[in-house]
């Protein structure tokens, strides 16, 4: 886990995230109906703590991974060679930018990746008063 001054640095880089897929989301003229229906699913992925704090942090790492969103940013990109896909772009394209906005949000707030040790083990420290 990282400590220390270090520790607000990726913090600050969360809110950074957070705050940059927010702007380009408005500037992108984003439905905010979507951006509410939208920003708590990858929380979804704390089911997997039902069945074990391994299986669960596996979930929740992929679902708050930075990967998976540029991923589905890229392939928006890709679809849009196609004129016709517009729908599909911006779909993956403001999906994504929702996705960005909750990773950043809850690095912020102290939520890191997770440890398969239990879920208050994160990259960020220990989540919640000691």
């Amino acid at each position: 886990m990282v400590t220390g001054g270090l520790k607000y640095v990726l913090r600050a880089e969360g809110f950074a995230l957070f705050l940059t897929a927010v702007l380009v989301y408005q500037l992108l003229d984003g439905n905010w109906w979507m951006f509410a229906a939208l920003i708590l699913v990858p929380d979804i992925s704390f089911l997997g703590y039902l069945l074990s704090p391994k299986i669960g942090a596996i979930g929740y790492n992929a679902m708050h991974s930075t990967i998976s969103p540029l991923l589905l940013a890229g392939v928006g990109w890709w679809i849009d060679q196609d004129a016709t896909m517009h729908i599909l772009r911006d779909l993956c394209g403001f999906t994504a930018l929702i996705w960005l906005a909750h990773i950043g949000f809850d690095r912020a707030v102290g939520y890191g990746l997770k440890y398969a040790s239990g879920f208050k083990n994160t990259h960020l420290g220990v989540i919640g008063k000691a």
